[in-house]
């Protein structure tokens, strides 16, 4: 088997990982989905990759978990989240939020995460990425999502990642694009622009990664993505991973990414948590997994990150 039509396969399947949106700590109790307006996003930038093609849903917003969630999305976004230019390094991240692609964990996995990349000098840009339509009433999206982990429903046919997230590879290159373009007011260095995504959104960085054409992200993060074996470039960037091994999804399914980068001699680091489930991003949590931020951090420290390129 091919190993982008594997990671296909696991792209086409992605609808199972909408449980890093659903899978909050073990101890929240605020688990019932809740309509909201969607919030003010005065700094949230239109890419130009238009409209999701047929969408007929619109972009709505639901709080879960003591967190906000988007779904529906038709026309992505990039917010952008600058340190204090003091403390700028010139280096950026694309935070790609996961939530199966059908809806994002925009606090958790987007916004806290830039927050905290920006308190230690790089910038951060959140992206919202055009989604999967699902129902428009919140009581249709719950049962559709009841049915999918029931096992009624089966994910769709595999394809290789490079048309399947097609939409969402596209939004990416814009979001680096855009990056790029701004880089001198955005005191951010081109050639130093990495992307970090989670569950879903770490799906949508290794296809970047790997399909992106002009993307070419200089750092790649990897937070409780499928690690199944790919076929690395010559020039891969160095790439950090975190999993923990009570995953649910990927906790079981072997350690191939990994050992897809360091059989290419790239440089790859890799940190199995115990415990820490799937979603935890940025979610305080009694579990060693709360430390994948400040590995995270020493990581890009280590490759000169938190300091300014001489």
């Amino acid at each position: 088997m091919k190993t982008t039509h594997r990671f296909g396969q696991l792209a086409g399947a992605g609808a199972l990982a909408l449980a890093c949106a659903l899978a909050a700590p073990a101890h929240a109790q605020n688990d019932r989905m809740t309509p909201i307006a969607a919030p003010a996003q005065p700094d949230a930038i239109v890419l130009a990759t238009g409209p999701l093609p047929g969408a007929k849903a619109q972009e709505s917003w639901h709080t879960q978990y003591g967190s906000t969630f988007a779904r529906n999305v038709t026309v992505a976004t990039l917010t952008p989240f600058l340190p204090d230019p003091a403390r700028a390094t010139g280096a950026a991240v694309i935070v790609a939020p996961g939530g199966g692609f059908k809806t994002l964990s925009m606090s958790n996995e987007g916004w806290d995460v830039a927050k905290a990349l920006a308190g230690k000098g790089v910038a951060a840009f959140v992206l919202k990425y055009r989604l999967n339509q699902t129902p428009q009433d919140m009581d249709a999206f719950a049962r559709e999502l009841a049915q999918m982990f029931s096992g009624a429903a089966r994910p769709p046919a595999p394809r290789d990642s490079a048309s399947t997230l097609a939409p969402q590879i596209a939004d990416a290159r814009a979001a680096f694009a855009l990056v790029r373009a701004r880089a001198a007011a955005w005191h951010v260095d081109p050639d130093r622009i990495g992307m970090l995504g989670f569950s879903a959104g770490a799906m949508l960085t290794m296809a970047t990664a790997l399909h992106g054409e002009d993307a070419k992200p200089a750092f790649l993060g990897d937070i409780y993505g499928p690690l199944a074996p790919v076929k690395v470039p010559a020039d891969a960037p160095p790439l950090f991973v975190a999993l923990a091994a009570d995953d649910p999804l990927f906790g079981n399914g072997g350690y191939g990414l990994v050992d897809s980068w360091r059989a290419a001699r790239r440089p790859v680091e890799f940190h199995l948590y115990e415990q820490g489930g799937h979603g935890f991003g940025m979610y305080p949590k009694t579990t060693t997994s709360t430390g994948w931020f400040d590995a995270f951090a020493r990581w890009l420290g280590m490759h000169g990150y938190l300091k300014p390129a001489h």
